[in-house]
């Protein structure tokens, strides 16, 4: 059995942030000490490790918990899930770089010189100054 401490050295999980993950449901509470310590099994410390992973990947906590709750030869409802997240990330990634190409452009119509008004700001603060639309 594992502590809470143990736990979180051995996942890099945060100790809050495992004891809001066993209040929500995505880690059972495997049990305590006399001295009301939480314990956790190899297979909590495995699920634990799963999570982290998870998140580390950008998977939201409800796509993390519906892959949880699948049975492991259910390969068409996984790879569904796997394939609406790379679909997010790709629409993230073509609207970072729309930001980018405008940022690109509005940094260039400024030298950063303070003997003029600054164009910068001026767009910062007016849409109808972007040459594109970034809005997501």
């Amino acid at each position: 059995m594992y502590s809470i401490g143990d736990v979180s050295r051995r996942t890099g999980v945060k100790v809050p942030t495992i004891r809001y993950y066993e209040q929500i449901g995505l880690i059972a509470d495997e049990g305590r000490t006399e001295g009301n310590q939480r314990r956790y099994t190899q297979a909590g410390l495995d699920r634990l490790g799963f999570i982290r992973h998870a998140r580390d990947l950008g998977l939201s906590l409800d796509d993390i918990r519906a892959l949880l709750s699948l049975d492991p030869d259910h390969h068409a409802a996984t790879h569904g899930i796997a394939e609406t997240h790379l679909a997010a990330i790709r629409a993230r990634i073509e609207r970072l770089r729309r930001l980018e190409r405008e940022l690109v452009r509005i940094v260039a119509t400024c030298d950063g010189a303070d003997s003029h008004d600054c164009s910068v700001l001026h767009a910062f603060g007016d849409h109808d100054l972007c040459a594109h639309d970034h809005r997501g």
